[in-house]
Order: C-alpha cells, then sequence, then structure tokens
C-alpha cells in the first residue's frame, strides 16, 4: 500500500494538558501519516509521554501566543508539502481516513485544500444541527498555500488568494466537552481570549451589544440554525451560546471601564511570541 502514494502528509497537532485525548487523535492518523508533529505549550500532565511514545511523532515545545500564532508555529515545523491539522480532542473517521489514503494515492488532485465536516458529540449524541454540523473547513492544505487565521480562540485555514478547494467525503469526530460543566468552562476560558482579543484591537464596551447580541445569538442558533432539532441538548447549545455572547461584553467592561489587565483566567504568556 505504501508504495502506490503520490504523495506523503504531515499531521500537525497543538496541545496543552491532553493526556485524555491525544493517543486517540494520534490513533485516528497513523494509517496515513508520514510524519506527526505535536507542538505543545508546557503541559503539566502525561500529555509529552503518551504523544512521545509514537514513532511517527516529533514533539516540540513553545510558549502559547494564542491559538492562530501556534497552530501557524506548528505547520512551520512540519517537512511535507501537504498538511492535516487536527486539534487534540478531533479525531479522523473511518471514512475520513480511507478519503484521505485515496487523496495519497491519487495521480491528479486539482486543488490546493480540502474542505471536511466536523461533527461534534455533546450531552450523549452527536450534534447534526444548531450550526455545529457540518461546519466544512479547510483542513487538509498545501502549506506553501494556506495559513491559520481568524479572531482567537475562533481560528480558521485560509487558502492564498487564486487556490482552489474541494471538499473531502468523511467527518472529524469532535470530543469536544466531556460534560455540560465542561462547556461552561471552555465558554468561561474562550469568552475571556475573545475580550482580551478584541479590546487589544480597539473595541469598547457597549451596553446596547450587550443586551442584543445575546437574544440573537440565541434566535441564530435556536430557530434559524434548527437546533430545536437537536432536542434538549440543542437548547442547551442554545442558550450556552447566548451566555458566551453576554460574557464577551461583560468581560470588555471590566476590561474598559474597569482597567483590568486581562482576565484573570487568561493565561499570562498568551499573546507572547
Amino acid at each position: 500500500m505504501e508504495g502506490k502514494r503520490k504523495r506523503k502528509l504531515s499531521v500537525a497537532i497543538i496541545t496543552f494538558n491532553e493526556e485524555k485525548n491525544i493517543g486517540d487523535c494520534i490513533r485516528s492518523v497513523l494509517s496515513f501519516a508520514d510524519e506527526i508533529i505535536v507542538l505543545d505549550s508546557f503541559s503539566t500532565d502525561k500529555t509529552k509521554e503518551i504523544a512521545t511514545s509514537f514513532p511517527t511523532v516529533r514533539f516540540y515545545e513553545a510558549p502559547f501566543p494564542g491559538h492562530v500564532e501556534q497552530k501557524n508555529k506548528a505547520i512551520s515545523f512540519c517537512q511535507n508539502e501537504w498538511i492535516f491539522s487536527l486539534d487534540a480532542d478531533e479525531r479522523a473517521n473511518e471514512a475520513l481516513q480511507k478519503s484521505i489514503l485515496a487523496f495519497l494515492e491519487a495521480d491528479e488532485i486539482g486543488c490546493d485544500g480540502y474542505k471536511i465536516a466536523r461533527l461534534t458529540f455533546h450531552l450523549g449524541r452527536w450534534i447534526r444541527h444548531s450550526g455545529w454540523y457540518p461546519q466544512r473547513r479547510f483542513r487538509l492544505f498545501k502549506k506553501t498555500n494556506a495559513c491559520w487565521v481568524g479572531e482567537n480562540p475562533h481560528d480558521f485555514i485560509e487558502l492564498s488568494p487564486g487556490s482552489r478547494g474541494k471538499v473531502m467525503k468523511g467527518d472529524i469526530l469532535h470530543y469536544s466537552f466531556l460534560d455540560f460543566s465542561h462547556q461552561i468552562n471552555t465558554i468561561n476560558q474562550f469568552s475571556s481570549i475573545v475580550a482580551y482579543t478584541r479590546y487589544a484591537k480597539g473595541e469598547r464596551f457597549s451596553v446596547f451589544k450587550t443586551i442584543t447580541k445575546p437574544m440573537g445569538k440565541f434566535l441564530e442558533i435556536y430557530l434559524f440554525k434548527f437546533g430545536f432539532l437537536d432536542g434538549i441538548p440543542g437548547l442547551w447549545i442554545a442558550l450556552a451560546s447566548s451566555f458566551s455572547t453576554y460574557l464577551k461584553y461583560a468581560k470588555l467592561y471590566e476590561l474598559d471601564r474597569l482597567q483590568l489587565e486581562r482576565p484573570s483566567n487568561v493565561r499570562k504568556d498568551y499573546g507572547k511570541k
């Protein structure tokens, strides 16, 4: 099978205290990865020990300046032209593994990147609405034709102007939250990062947005993106998304009006190169 491949593939993963996820994440890409880059921001658990137990892993450590910056740094360590980027709490499902193997063996590609759907497991079920699926984004791409962009921590791959993209069959399976408490903790952390990032770019607190944006977000998720079809989890997701939106503006208030240096749950090395 290996002799039939026409190209090599690097897999890039960033980590911080991911001992519960990193092993399954790596195992899901072993069938097609020629090298696996794990860029860690000094984990204090067994992430390094687990990751380095796989022969195809090259393990690096660096301070965490932000999601976009860290993922682009991970890309810089990749030696192959084509890269598959994955988070530690994600897996390539069987259909996606087959699609990537077929891509590696194909004579002609005709594109510079592939969009892949992501399917999230939350509150005991796969979430297929609420704006969470298929949520296709570029994840498989040419190193010289793409980079991570976006507002931290909501990053995405953008292809260079003139580059061509296609959709690849299969799903990235996303095990983002252990339970609802974990989701709330993540919302608290991510809303702090968004507020901190926006304030640094010049955005200031707005009473009007604090009132209207959370209500609009609930309606968007639950009604317009059919969150009600996800049952009770869909309702929880819509409410949590609304709460997350409120928190971003509440934390902007602290930064703007109370002159807080940074939210207390934003790491001190965040933003440092």
